[in-house]
């Protein structure tokens, strides 16, 4: 499998997974994007992949591409079903859905979104920041005594943690909601998002540097 990724956007949750699955992700190519200028580390053109440039996009070994951030997520855990990253039973799936559609479009899109945006104006920021206490609120009532999402580590963890590192890029401090701020230092020493992390935050940190 190829996976079409950009250091620390929403691609490092389905890193995150690989390496969950651990034998996977030696067998996966990681094609850095440059989801700016478009273009893969080779020069290739990535709408070529992607017709909306954007990561994460999958090729499977059978040379589908999958696009979507959910859709590749949950692919992978139906691909390895043996690293148990989704509950069983059909209520418990739909709670996995439910709360990968509540990172998605509550906190991904609605919020981190347009505070990430350099070119958003300050109103949209705004609008985007009252958005949050609501939505951090409902987070914070369902990770109350819980150490996950769900009852055990799932694909909606690896997605959740990811877009809480975002709080640190835009400013968003997590200690007004302790659960939820508890729950992302936790998370951030389990094994697979430790290494996931360190990796993508040093790529990163060196396309910075380099542009300076």
């Amino acid at each position: 499998m190829d996976l079409y990724f950009s250091p620390l956007a929403c691609s490092l949750a389905s890193r995150i997974c690989l390496y969950e699955v651990g034998e996977a992700s030696a067998a996966t190519r990681f094609v850095r994007v440059d989801t700016r200028a478009k273009r893969l580390a080779d020069g290739g053109d990535f709408f070529a992949i992607n017709p909306l440039g954007q990561v994460p996009a999958l090729r499977t070994d059978d040379g589908e591409v999958l696009t979507e951030n959910t859709a590749v997520l949950q692919y992978l855990c139906e691909r390895f079903p043996e690293a148990r990253l989704a509950p069983e039973g059909t209520l418990a799936r739909a709670r996995l859905r439910e709360c990968l559609g509540f990172i998605g479009t509550e906190l991904h899109k609605a919020v981190f979104v347009p505070l990430l945006d350099a070119r958003a104006p300050d109103a949209v920021k705004a609008y985007a920041r009252e958005k949050l206490a609501l939505r951090m609120g409902v987070l914070e009532k369902q990770l109350a005594g819980r150490e996950f999402l769900l009852d055990a580590f799932s694909i909606a963890d690896a997605y959740l943690v990811t877009v809480l590192n975002w709080s640190a890029a835009t400013g968003t401090s997590l200690a007004e909601w302790p659960a939820v701020q508890a729950y992302h230092t936790r998370l951030h020493q389990r094994p697979s998002i430790a290494r996931a992390f360190a990796e993508e935050m040093a790529l990163y940190r060196a396309a910075q540097q380099a542009t300076r």
